[in-house]
């Protein structure tokens, strides 16, 4: 590849390594220069541009990037669309995150120009989070090189999908435990099972004696359960203490006690034929993250694990208070959680240019247009305001929303793209919103119900600090957004949203199931005809 300055004259085919905005629209980076866009920069009086010039044994960016994508998937795991040579590769499905470490050092010392990122191994992903991405990084690498890089991948990324099962429980007592604490632990317990779709099928609590430990699990086993989980009233300190010869006494093995995770470090790991049965640490009633999560969420997915498995947890075993993954919380009785405000910005400044002509928000559905369908559902829900967002056409979406309690909001630089008008929205957001949902007026079917789920779901303190309407799993719109990401959407540009943002914060999403709503917006006519909208009377207006 060739890069750097070009005479405008001698552009032809090379691909622009920098914006340049012109009258009519802009010439962006990595295009690709045709005859027009010459014509255009010389009537410009652009006489030189930096750009690059494949040669024949390139690899674009875009395919270099589609081609790792391609060799790194494993499995359980969507690839999107290439990009400014990038591919991001996303959890198919909730389950546990499996990387070839070794494999992806290849990948990346194969050459700095190509380079592929994960998640920690093990993270527990849930469906539609990006796990892994794939990236170029000039415009073009060599064909030899992205084909060492794709041998090399050898499937290193792959979403391990849950397998729900039935769970078995057996808590011993004490004279000094009390019922509460027992109650407590079985409330935990099944929040941690429901995250892979399991189930706890029933609970015994007996005495702390090795005979009623063995009788216990005997009995869980004989009931058909897929594994066994035993909560000690007294922790295990010993591979001889009572919750182990319990195991053996059942006729079953101990595989392992121990680990180097911290909280964790008591527990242990055995069986009864092909059931396993997990002797869990004091810490593992508290909802918090700690090794016994990282062992059963290895279970759940159906992976192995062994001595060998535990014992190289040490490294980023010593876990914070607040862990990196999501963990069910269970809420204080006596502390009621303050209420969120949560704002609404509608964006209802498009040009619409794939609808054929029409503005689409001015359609009408029963006689009502799009876009005060839209506005209506939003105040129909619990949120605090509607800001809406006026663009293109703003006088007649403006006149649709007559008599609604909205706040309206121009954006001049409506042509701009979607960047611009988030930035208005966010912009005139009150002073007192804890969280804004930014909603598209094109999408009426996202209802007061599915935003009200939406709101419900926001929990700061839990560091759920974004969330997006899904459908089937797949992430679509609106997506509510906590004021600490203000700032950032307040700075953004171009037509792409905040997409990027949503890849960049994971470990802040949330993803609420709200219907095919969240995924079914009106931009064509197709689209539009398909739910019996009817397209405006009127000519267009000019702004």
């Amino acid at each position: 590849m060739k890069f750097g300055p070009l005479r405008t004259r001698d552009a032809l085919g090379a691909l622009l390594a920098h914006t340049i905005r012109l009258d009519g629209g802009a010439l962006k980076k990595g295009h690709c220069l045709q005859a027009e866009d010459i014509r255009r920069l010389e009537a410009a009086r652009i006489e030189e541009v930096v750009a690059a010039r494949l040669e024949a044994d390139d690899c674009h960016e875009d395919r270099a990037a589609e081609r790792l994508a391609q060799a790194a998937d494993g499995g359980g795991l969507t690839l999107a669309p290439a990009f400014t040579g990038r591919v991001n590769l996303h959890a198919a499905t909730d389950g546990l995150l499996i990387v070839d470490a070794a494999a992806i050092n290849a990948v990346n010392r194969v050459d700095p120009a190509i380079t592929l990122a994960t998640l920690p191994a093990f993270e527990r992903v849930t469906g539609g989070r990006m796990v892994a991405t794939a990236k170029i990084i000039p415009f073009a690498v060599g064909e030899e090189a992205i084909s060492r890089a794709e041998s090399v991948a050898r499937a290193a990324v792959r979403v391990a999908p849950f397998r729900a099962r039935s769970v078995g429980l057996v808590a011993t007592t004490l004279p000094h435990v009390k019922s509460a604490t027992l109650d407590k632990t079985r409330r935990i317990t099944e929040a941690r099972l429901a995250v892979s779709g399991s189930r706890l099928a029933g609970e015994l609590r007996v005495a702390h004696t090795v005979a009623d430990v063995a009788g216990a699990i005997r009995d869980q086993v004989a009931a058909g359960v897929d594994m066994v989980l035993v909560f000690g009233a007294s922790a295990i300190v010993d591979p001889a203490d009572v919750i182990p010869q319990g195991i053996r006494a059942a006729g079953g093995g101990v595989d392992h006690f121990g680990m180097p995770v911290d909280p964790g470090n008591l527990l242990l790991i055995g069986h009864i034929g092909k059931v396993p049965i997990i002797g869990a640490p004091g810490c593992a009633r508290s909802p918090k993250e700690n090794g016994f999560d990282w062992v059963l969420d290895r279970y759940m997915a159906n992976c192995p694990v062994t001595p060998d498995d535990i014992m190289a947890m040490g490294v980023g075993g010593l876990l914070m208070e607040i862990g990196t993954r999501p963990q069910p919380r269970e809420a204080s009785p006596s502390r009621a959680a303050r209420a969120h405000r949560v704002d609404g910005i509608l964006l209802a400044a498009g040009q619409a240019r794939r609808a054929g002509g029409i503005n689409k928000l001015l359609a009408t559905i029963d006689g009502e247009p799009v876009v005060r369908i839209a506005a209506r559902n939003a105040l129909a829900s619990g949120l605090a305001s509607l800001t809406v967002v006026t663009g293109h056409m703003g006088r007649e979406i403006e006149a649709a929303l007559d008599g609604l309690p909205v706040t309206i909001v121009h954006n001049p630089d409506y042509a701009e793209g979607m960047a611009g008008s988030i930035r208005a929205g966010v912009t005139a957001l009150p002073e007192a919103a804890d969280a804004a949902l930014i909603l598209l007026a094109d999408m009426p079917e996202v209802t007061a119900e599915a935003i009200d789920r939406m709101i419900a779901t926001y929990a700061p303190e839990a560091g759920v600090l974004v969330v997006g309407a899904a459908h089937e799993g797949k992430r679509g719109n609106p997506v509510l957004w906590d004021k600490s990401h203000f700032e950032a959407l307040a700075r953004l540009e171009g037509d792409s949203g905040a997409r990027h943002l949503l890849d960049q914060h994971p470990d802040d999403l949330a993803l609420v199931e709200t219907g095919p709503g969240a995924r079914l917006d009106l931009d064509t006519p197709e689209a539009l005809a398909a739910a019996g909208a009817v397209p405006p009377r009127h000519t267009p207006a000019r702004d």
